[in-house]
């Protein structure tokens, strides 16, 4: 796990060997253990490293070929490099190391591209073909590790975090007001390959690009190679059940303990980390684990501690940590700054205080990301449920399905859900614009026409479509925040349920035995039966990284600080917010009228990340 970062210059120039090292130390937070930097002629790269797999200086990078032709630079891991290693010995290559990176670079001189479908991992890479003057990125196929981009007439940058790029650029950056609309308006990042700054863009998930450096083309054309749903139409014909899924995640969660560091977890209490746990525990002898959890007060939102303590008796280390509204004010600076783009709720922040706390103890974390979106875990998921079975007149089953919601949830946010994703897509983006209600009408009118979200995400047309459509446009960003929260402090975030095999089987299975009578997560919940606390085996409500912000934000210091922001100048001139209807609705809050918490916050972190990044 590491930083990597580069240059090409379009008008042959040399590589100023300052800039290279100036982008690597930006992102030195993502590998404190060593670093180097390779500069020929009109191309360089750079590379922070994080020791995980062969602490030896063996491990170093940017790495060569064995006849010296390729050099790369590689962050990520290759999980089954192992018997790929073995693989390759069988056709006569040799390693010098026991590193991954080897594996990766010999792979690819053996098999070119298609080395990416042999590869069970994350990564972001660039290998330099020497002899073919061609350089080749990669990312892995759900989004797992970071690649940003930007390029003009004169020049190409890369680098895995954006602050390493800004650090270059010959002029301040703009932003990009569409990112902004679908943030506020969706509470959605990092759907496309668009970013909060203009002209920076991201590989996208399961996409790769090269350049010829005789020619420089192709710059402007990623390519696709990975696509989830030919992978998934594959798997249809195939026997799945409770018994292969429980085989698949316990195979993931093993070959993601190939580490020569300590490994630890991240426990909220929900389902997922808590299946992580309990098949360490179980499958692997793993009682002297480490557990990581965020919690609160007793009945405040988002305390989990009642289902985390349910491990006590079992768990040797278990480790909490106590994010509040004082913490969140003092590390605010911080947080905006380590993840360069805004974040439309404090979940994040809980997240990045577990990882702090578990920086002194661990290198290697295992966490849940991934199953909510492979399993309907959001309850939102009932609504595009509610409209495939209407769709396909399954009538009886809808009126059933509905009815165990609505006994088990006692909520209407599944009936709303499911009215709301029966509209026509322009519709829905009205909608939601008029839910807002704080946005200057000439920001909304100018930038409601060109989202897509209402219509990549929200029009999905069955249960699966829709789980696919969160793997294609929702899941990355929090894969993004998992990587900023753990990399800023030198840890290694590893995801069981992302191994592409047991995603790629599970969203094969039909949409009605992922959600039944009422609940979601069917394979998992009978995979784990016998193996995780029934009492978390049958939770039937999603906190996730939740917090209590509707209280932090009518502490004292909050309010001075939240009506420092709406007062300002700055903040007017922006012309996004209606600063008289913002001020209404935030009085409104504090008189526990409402609770827009999350709306208080993105106006915080999109203002402060304006003053931080733009100002």
């Amino acid at each position: 796990m590491c930083g990597i970062c580069g240059i090409i210059n379009f008008n042959n120039d040399p590589v100023n060997e300052n800039q290279i090292r100036n982008m690597m130390q930006v992102q030195k937070h993502r590998g404190p253990d060593d670093d180097g930097f390779f500069i020929k002629n009109n191309i360089g790269l750079g590379f922070v490293r994080l020791s995980i797999i062969d602490l030896s200086s063996a491990g170093h990078q940017p790495m060569f070929s064995n006849d010296g032709t390729y050099v790369a630079v590689y962050n990520g891991e290759i999980f089954n490099y192992i018997e790929l290693r073995e693989e390759l010995k069988q056709k006569g290559y040799h390693f010098k190391t026991d590193t991954d990176t080897e594996v990766l670079i010999n792979s690819y001189k053996e098999w070119g591209v298609e080395c990416l479908n042999k590869f069970n991992g994350m990564w972001a890479f660039a290998i330099y073909d020497t002899a073919n003057k061609h350089i080749f990125f990669s990312r892995d196929r759900y989004g797992i590790k970071p690649f940003y981009y930007y390029y003009n007439d004169k020049f190409f940058v890369f680098a895995s975090e954006i602050p390493a790029i800004l650090s270059i650029l010959p002029k301040k950056p703009q932003p990009n007001y569409q990112s902004i609309f679908d943030y506020l308006v969706f509470n959605r990042t990092d759907q496309n390959s668009e970013t909060f700054f203009d002209g920076i863009k991201k590989l996208q998930h399961g996409q790769s690009m090269s350049i010829n450096l005789d020619t420089f083309d192709q710059v402007l054309e990623p390519l696709q190679w990975y696509n989830l749903r030919k992978e998934v139409e594959k798997k249809k014909s195939n026997e799945f059940n409770n018994e292969e899924f429980h085989r698949l995640l316990i195979d993931s969660i093993g070959i993601r303990l190939r580490s020569d560091v300590p490994v630890g977890v991240c426990l909220s209490g929900g389902l997922d980390s808590s299946a992580i746990v309990s098949i360490l525990m179980n499958e692997f002898e793993k009682n002297d684990l480490n557990t990581f959890s965020a919690v609160y007060k007793k009945g405040q939102y988002g305390d989990e501690t009642s289902f985390i303590k349910l491990y006590e008796d079992a768990l040797e280390n278990m480790f909490y940590t106590y994010p509040d509204h004082n913490s969140l004010l003092k590390d605010l600076e911080k947080f905006v700054s380590i993840h360069a783009e805004p974040i439309p709720a404090t979940g994040p922040y809980a997240q990045y205080k577990v990882m702090e706390y578990a920086k002194d103890k661990v290198v290697v974390t295992l966490d849940g990301q991934g199953a909510d979106e492979m399993l309907a875990g959001y309850h939102y998921f009932y609504g595009f449920y509610f409209k495939d079975l209407l769709k396909r007149f399954r009538l009886a089953r809808l009126s059933s399905e509905i009815y165990y919601y609505l006994k088990i949830h006692k909520s209407l946010y599944g009936i709303k859900t499911f009215a709301y994703f029966l509209l026509p897509s322009k519709l829905r983006t009205r909608v939601r614009a008029r839910e807002i209600n704080y946005l200057n009408d000439s920001f909304v009118k100018k930038f409601s026409s060109s989202n897509t979200i209402a219509g990549n995400l929200y029009a999905s047309t069955s249960l699966n479509d829709a789980l696919i459509n969160h793997f294609e446009y929702k899941l990355e960003h929090l894969l993004k925040w998992e990587d900023r929260n753990s990399m800023a402090f030198s840890l290694e975030a590893r995801v069981p349920f992302l191994d592409h095999r047991l995603v790629e089987s599970t969203l094969a299975v039909d949409g009605r035995d992922i959600i039944k009578k009422g609940m979601t997560k069917t394979p998992l919940r009978e995979a784990m039966k016998g193996i995780l606390p029934e009492k978390i085996r049958l939770r039937t409500d999603k906190i996730g990284f939740g917090t209590p912000q509707d209280e932090w934000f009518r502490d004292d210091q909050w309010q001075k600080f939240v009506y420092e922001a709406l007062n300002s100048e700055r903040f007017a001139d922006r012309n996004i917010i209606n600063i008289e209807k913002a001020k209404s609705l935030y009085r409104k809050h504090l008189n526990k009228d409402i609770n827009i918490s999350q709306e208080i916050w993105k106006w915080i972190h999109l203002e402060l990340w304006f003053r931080k990044y733009i100002d």
